[in-house]
């Protein structure tokens, strides 16, 4: 177990390294612009105009990413709440109605769990989510199945809205993974970061350790910035070795509870026919 704690705060450490390490390499390329007086740009107001302007931009375009990443944070719950909803109707109707198929319900919501799990990884680019829309749509004749078995009308209501919900959490989560808050926006605070980073550079400076350290602490306050947008504008990136993405733990308990159902009533598993 010690190991995978060490693991654990290794990947939540995996950004800061990274960063980390760019900022060394360009801190020891200042200190030979320094040593070989290649320095030309003079300290004035307007550079330091620029770094909070620069500042400010950087925190318009990081609101309006964590937005997006706080109500990605309660989508899993809401399609969990769906599928449990759904799964719970349909056991109590099979209770009632033996010839409806329970397993052919838990097989289609088990579907659902797999390939969004597969959209969302390196295999699906982490927006491929058309699968599991069509997975989605495949409940429509099973409650169609439920309704001609004598299931009320407005159970068959609920299980419909149920259903409303789970494609409007997972268009919203297609949404937010393949579109880019604001492009412009984001490709201007890469050119002010990359041209501030230049100008601090080039900066006129007494090559003391102090001068050394702001300049390291400011190159890393931006650079961080840049990759947290971009780590933050996919939510749901899942197989990254990161702990930033948006866990998926609700629906993998639900699909180890659909599993001990079927482990518990074998009769309700739906076997593939033989050839």
């Amino acid at each position: 177990m010690d190991w995978l704690n060490k693991r654990h705060h290794l990947k939540r450490l995996k950004l800061f390294f990274v960063v980390a390490g760019l900022v060394i390499a360009i801190s020891l390329l200042k200190v030979f612009v320094h040593w070989m007086q290649f320095e030309f740009v003079t300290l004035s107001t307007l550079l330091t105009s620029a770094i909070g302007g620069a500042i400010f931009i950087i925190g318009f375009l990081l609101s309006g990413v964590l937005s997006d990443y706080k109500e990605s944070e309660r989508l899993p719950a809401d399609i969990r709440v769906a599928l449990e909803a759904i799964h719970d109707d349909a056991m109590c109707f099979a209770e009632k109605a033996k010839s409806f198929q329970l397993g052919s319900l838990r097989a289609i919501l088990s579907g659902i769990l797999v390939t969004l799990q597969k959209g969302l990884g390196h295999e699906g680019a982490h927006s491929r989510l058309q699968p599991v829309i069509a997975e989605i749509d495949k409940l429509t004749p099973v409650f169609a199945q439920m309704d001609s078995l004598g299931m009320p009308a407005n159970f068959i209501v609920r299980l419909r809205g149920q259903q409303d919900q789970l494609r409007r959490c997972v268009f919203r989560i297609y949404h937010i993974q393949s579109m880019q808050f604001v492009p412009s926006v984001y490709i201007l605070v890469k050119t002010l970061v990359a041209a501030i980073v230049l100008l601090l550079l080039f900066l006129e400076t007494e090559g003391s350790p102090g001068t050394a350290l702001i300049f390291g602490f400011i190159s890393y306050m931006f650079i961080y910035a840049l990759y947290l947008i971009e780590t933050l504008e996919q939510p749901f990136r899942k197989d990254h070795e990161s702990l930033d993405d948006v866990s998926l733990f609700l629906l993998r308990e639900f699909a180890d509870k659909l599993a001990q159902c079927d482990a518990a009533d074998p009769a309700t598993v739906v076997r593939d026919p033989g050839p």
